[in-house]
């Protein structure tokens, strides 16, 4: 006879899941079954009140974040993904290529901030010399000395390598000399060759994504992982992404962070696809918290996911909101080209996770606390209402 406690998780769960409830509170390795039957169950909560144990075992109720700037040097791009929003085509995003002191006069534009990290990524532009990227490295940490760059995605890791002409490895100490710090990991979207091969074939397909992760870490930068949900992937794929991560992380123990990200079709070719909810939203990432049991943290994306979900996505896995922006280009909303800064101040960060029930806590890059300092007030921005969705 089960005593009174297990009746109430037997209620709540649902009976085809204690076998998942008992790994997790175990504290056991769930596998590539459980991860399909999570995705695959109605019961939402049951799924968010497992992913919440793990996140509470973990971090308690300390919620993350960090003051950081986005920077998306060039949007010209040879790829074509029929996913991508962002690089420059008819109807579209004009094209456009940073020049250094483009770059630099963005970074001065938020000087007054106490910013810790500078996230950036573009679209793969054959036009640029490898040397611009070692310079766009050494502006960064000219104009903000100490500041962690986190950097370059696997595919425009291999841009960059074609453009040295030397081995990856070579190119990724350079690299590293010139001020890089991180890397943001995405670029495979979902390792799935089926969809690589529909949505973004001229691009790294799964294995050399993982080879080039492999080097990146025999070099010693931290990386952090990603996966694009909500297109054309099945659950299953998801959960063999998730499994495959695990694998890797496995092997080489420097990803620090998953973040699932949610896709949005406006302005791609795959517009007649829905747009993403919240239900999937908390969903991903409950589960990619419950089957990555070797990443330290789970990340909610606020730009895509929008505050509201994020904040409920603390109670579903989510120790880390992401930081404060300043600007994103990646995607928009509802096909606005022209609106790139999207900012939550600090005080904003602080309230969404304080009304959510959690501790906000600021990190840098790699997870150290940060002492917080006020930001000043009365700058021209365009700031998030924390009552209005991103969507």
């Amino acid at each position: 006879m089960l005593d009174s406690s297990r009746q109430r998780v037997v209620r709540f769960v649902g009976a085809e899941l204690m076998d998942i409830y008992d790994k997790v509170i175990a504290g056991e390795r769930l596998d590539y079954n459980d991860g399909v039957r999570l995705y695959a169950t109605p019961n939402l909560s049951a799924v968010g009140y497992l992913a919440n144990i793990v996140r509470e075992r973990l971090h308690g109720d300390r919620t993350y974040y960090v003051r950081n700037q986005h920077i998306n040097y060039t949007n010209i791009c040879n790829k074509f993904c029929k996913f991508c929003s962002f690089y420059a085509k008819k109807g579209g995003p004009s094209p456009y290529e940073m020049s250094l002191e483009d770059v630099r006069r963005r970074l001065t534009e938020h000087l007054e901030v106490p910013i810790t990290e500078i996230h950036m990524v573009g679209g793969i532009n054959p036009r640029l010399p490898y040397e611009y990227y070692l310079d766009l490295l050494r502006t960064v940490k000219e104009v903000r000395p100490g500041v962690h760059i986190k950097a370059f995605t696997m595919v425009e890791l291999i841009e960059i390598q074609r453009q040295a002409k030397k081995p990856l490895e070579t190119v990724l100490v350079e690299l590293k000399e010139a001020g890089l710090d991180s890397l943001p990991g995405g670029g495979i979207e979902i390792l799935s060759d089926r969809v690589h091969q529909e949505l973004f074939d001229r691009k790294l397909d799964g294995e050399g994504w993982m080879d080039v992760a492999r080097t990146v870490a025999k070099v010693g930068l931290t990386q952090y992982a990603t996966m694009l949900y909500g297109h054309i992937e099945t659950l299953e794929e998801r959960a063999e992404h998730l499994v495959s991560l695990r694998a890797l992380q496995d092997e080489t123990k420097h990803f620090v962070t998953m973040t699932p990200l949610c896709f949005h079709p406006e302005g791609t070719e795959l517009e007649h696809i829905p747009h993403p909810t919240g239900y999937d939203d908390l969903r991903n990432i409950a589960v990619a918290r419950l089957m990555l049991d070797n990443f330290a943290h789970i990340k909610s994306f606020w730009i895509m996911n929008t505050p509201q979900i994020s904040q409920t996505a603390l109670w579903y896995g989510a120790d880390d909101l992401d930081g404060t922006i300043h600007e994103y280009e990646i995607t928009y909303k509802d096909g606005d080209f022209g609106n790139k800064k999207q900012v939550l101040t600090r005080p904003q960060m602080v309230k969404m996770i304080e009304e959510a029930g959690r501790i906000p806590i600021e990190r840098d890059s790699l997870y150290n606390e940060v002492t917080p300092t006020e930001e000043p007030t009365g700058r021209s921005l365009h700031l998030i209402p924390l009552n209005a969705s991103t969507r």
